[in-house]
């Protein structure tokens, strides 16, 4: 088990990702959009504490991933199994927030925390890749229960395999990860894998974090 704590400066954050995710896609805010964008950073960053944790194993646990994901884990040597989040703290301030009823700043946090997650997710795997370079070892990309036809419902097969230690993650009966803003899944290991850009041909989940739609751009609520 391999587990780190990180801080905001650490995830190396760029601001388009966050006006990405809030629905820019390229586009200006307005004033004070990056205004509103900039008070919620400067709120979470000296407090912020993403966390991830990792396993290796060396076969494939017995998940329903389908095709897609099974074909782009063929020839793995080993697989690791990760957990990644914002950690309570930020939950908590998502929480202070909707009972203030700060609309803008909750719509924000909501984008950012999507963002620290994956940022997060993006240090473990650079985290597990110094681990198997002096294997000769590649990985694959990150896959997702919920993504690719890999139903969000093996998360109840996949986070007993970690034996509680899921940095503060808990599941729902209905699979639903808390605090809401992690990432699990699976990563295969090896010599005869490669990491591949993420390719929207690759499924059909019109929702997913990493499809982007041309020209769609989103506007702050007002407060």
């Amino acid at each position: 088990m391999t587990q780190k704590t990180l801080t905001y400066d650490e995830l190396r954050i760029d601001l388009v990702d966050v006006y990405d995710q809030m629905g820019y896609h390229g586009e200006e805010p307005d004033d004070e959009t990056r205004r509103e964008t900039q008070a919620v950073i400067s709120d979470v960053k000296c407090w912020l504490r993403p966390r991830f944790c990792y396993i290796v194993v060396r076969d494939l646990p017995d998940f329903d991933m389908g095709k897609i994901i099974l074909r782009q884990l063929q020839g793995a040597e080993a697989y690791a199994l990760f957990v990644c989040t914002c950690g309570v703290e930020y939950e908590a301030y998502q929480q202070r927030l909707k009972q203030d009823g700060d609309m803008v700043r909750m719509f924000i946090a909501d984008a950012l925390g999507s963002v620290i997650a994956e940022k997060c997710a993006d240090q473990m795997e650079q985290h597990l890749q110094d681990s198997i370079d002096k294997l000769g070892w590649c990985h694959t990309n990150r896959f997702s229960p919920g993504y690719c036809g890999w139903h969000v419902s093996q998360q109840q097969k996949l986070f007993p395999l970690f034996e509680g230690h899921t940095c503060g993650v808990v599941l729902t009966d209905s699979s639903l990860m808390l605090p809401i803003k992690s990432v699990s899944g699976i990563i295969g290991l090896g010599k005869k894998v490669r990491r591949l850009d993420y390719s929207c041909g690759l499924c059909n989940f019109e929702k997913c974090y990493k499809r982007k739609v041309a020209g769609e751009t989103s506007t702050l609520p007002s407060r």
